[in-house]
């Protein structure tokens, strides 16, 4: 075969492998998006990984008890995982915090919250392509003071701040405010989806990220 044509074909090999790389979407939360283990099937994020299939790298990246506020108590920027989302480069970040942000020790820095959202999209999107993008989730509802975690804060308050920074930081909102809503009895606890709570987050993260 010429020289010219075996370049072309492993030039060509080279592009197609490429151009076939698997699109690495990180998840970035508390205990909701932990879930049973950051590895387990039932977690919402591996559940949204079976449902896009072999073009997507789905990695849970949630830690248990975690604030997005810098002065929380356990702020997830101290957290080996917040190192380990930017190491992966990815081409999505989906973030879910903010629920144990609106406990009080914590919510008494309610003033530093949307600076230290926008922050954290920024440190984020320097480790992704130009094309990347960055999901805001409302976080579920909060049906009862639980763990010290304030519905009144989560349910109002915070909502609004949420969609300020969107507005400001160009992220997208993924709602898994509303599927859940009127369903009090998918969050057992006040706070945490059960597993049909978190099939249907799955659901709705996965058709979003598709769109």
């Amino acid at each position: 075969m010429h020289k010219l044509s075996l370049l072309f074909l492993a030039l060509f090999a080279s592009f197609s492998a490429f151009s076939q790389s698997p699109i690495k979407v990180a998840f970035v939360g508390n205990s909701i998006t932990q879930g049973p283990g950051r590895d387990n099937p039932d977690s919402y994020p591996l559940q949204v990984a079976a449902l896009l299939g072999d073009s997507y790298e789905v990695k849970n990246f949630g830690v248990s008890g975690r604030t997005l506020l810098k002065k929380g108590d356990y702020p997830y920027w101290n957290e080996p995982q917040f190192q380990q989302v930017k190491d992966f480069q990815p081409d999505v970040v989906v973030i879910k915090l903010g629920t144990n942000d609106s406990k009080p020790q914590n919510w008494a820095h309610k003033a530093d919250f949307v600076k230290d959202y926008l922050d954290l999209i920024a440190e984020f999107r320097a480790h992704m392509p130009k094309d990347g993008k960055v999901y805001v989730v409302m976080p579920v509802p909060v049906t009862r003071v639980n763990f010290g975690i304030n519905p009144e804060v989560m349910n109002n308050e915070q909502r609004l701040m949420l969609m300020e920074i969107i507005q400001k930081s160009g992220a997208e909102l993924i709602d898994l405010y509303t599927p859940l809503m009127d369903k009090p009895e998918l969050l057992p606890d006040g706070v945490h989806p059960n597993n049909e709570g978190l099939r249907i987050m799955a659901a709705v993260v996965a058709r979003r990220i598709r769109l």
